[in-house]
């Protein structure tokens, strides 16, 4: 923090010689966009503080712009984006700035600060406390969890925001809910629950495709040791849930929070107590769901879906989760599926096209 006070002292000593015009910003040797557009207005929060820092620096060191990007791989543009305020430097530029200009750790003290500038201001301090967990456990009812969604679904999700967002803000904010998944790769590995309502995997968001690249994409999640996924099904007439979804952190040391999100408005509750009840109330929704081998339920619905089991069609539209499949095929059939181990369920989507059941059965492969 104390880094931050510095930066945010820093005077930008030629802030009134005017802003170099806005040009298509690219790495060298790319030909893509660098750096994202911050959620903040330009000209505010600490990613203009970062960029005065980086200037001070630079020219403390005696380097123009074309001749300092180079060093650091970037075009000049992109540095007079990061500069000014305009774009959010990704951590390998951090970095490599650190070290060229002799920075001492000063830029990369700022470099969780200025990352968490990509999320919406409301989210900001649940990114935060995401990164520290080891142990979250969250109830979903609408969509499926951010930290569960798979890149399509992520993005037909926030394109059907109201009022409208930019192609820039969907795409920005679809790399920062991607980056957020870091989560399942971290050691050591924070415990990690999710029930969602059976509602959120039969509600096509994006079309089938995307409902399709989604379930298997709760599949491969769902491999992980440290990862269980449940679904609170339609039929149950006992729901603890029904004051709607939450998300309950716990620190290291024990201390617990509660995240609940409407409405693009967030609240972060931190009293003992209420964070006590709510961790009890999650309890009793882990034990009112469906428990057992999910994620191979859902490995029977993906593969299944438009194919002829029996006598009877399963159609996309009809079967969706491994639960309502379960109830509407075969008993010995689903038997002989729904046990699939959990460890093996990566092997058997791998062995598999991802191109459509009518393409897959006229090539001959044979149904799991």
């Amino acid at each position: 923090m104390y880094a931050r006070g510095r930066v945010a002292a820093v005077r930008d000593d030629d802030a009134t010689a005017g802003r170099e015009p806005v040009e298509p910003e690219e790495r060298l040797g790319s030909a893509g966009p660098v750096g994202q557009r911050p959620e903040d207005e330009p000209g505010q929060g600490v990613v203009t503080a970062f960029g005065r820092q980086l200037k001070l620096l630079r020219l403390r060191a005696g380097l123009e712009r074309p001749e300092f990007g180079k060093l650091v791989g970037y075009a000049a543009q992109s540095v007079a984006s990061f500069e000014q305020g305009r774009r959010i430097p990704p951590p390998r530029f951090i970095d490599r700035a650190d070290e060229v200009l002799d920075a001492g750790g000063v830029l990369k003290a700022l470099k969780e600060e200025v990352a968490r500038a990509q999320y919406p201001a409301f989210f900001r301090d649940m990114a935060r406390l995401e990164s520290e967990a080891v142990e979250l456990c969250a109830y979903d009812t609408l969509v499926v969890n951010g930290l569960l969604q798979a890149e399509e679904y992520t993005r037909a999700v926030l394109a059907m925001r109201r009022p409208l967002l930019d192609e820039e803000t969907i795409e920005t904010r679809v790399a920062a809910r991607l980056a957020r998944q870091e989560i399942f790769n971290r050691w050591p590995a924070p415990l990690l629950s999710f029930v969602m309502e059976e509602s959120v995997l039969r509600r096509p968001l994006g079309g089938k495709a995307a409902l399709r690249g989604q379930l298997e994409h709760l599949l491969l999640i769902g491999e992980k040791r440290n990862v269980e996924i449940q679904v609170m099904p339609l039929d149950r007439e006992d729901n603890a849930g029904v004051d709607g979804p939450f998300t309950v952190i716990t620190r290291k040391g024990g201390q617990q929070l509660v995240y609940m999100e409407v409405q693009a408005r967030s609240n972060l509750l931190t009293d003992r107590e209420e964070a006590r009840l709510a961790a009890a109330r999650y309890g009793i929704i882990r034990s009112q769901a469906l428990t057992g081998c999910f994620v191979s339920e859902i490995a029977v619905s993906s593969r299944f879906a438009g194919c002829v089991i029996g006598s009877a069609a399963v159609t996309p539209e009809a079967v969706v989760a491994g639960v309502s499949l379960a109830r509407e095929c075969p008993p010995e059939l689903c038997t002989s599926f729904c046990l699939i181990p959990k460890g093996q369920a990566g092997e058997h989507l791998s062995a598999y096209s991802r191109g459509p059941w009518p393409e897959r059965r006229s090539r001959g492969m044979p149904p799991l």
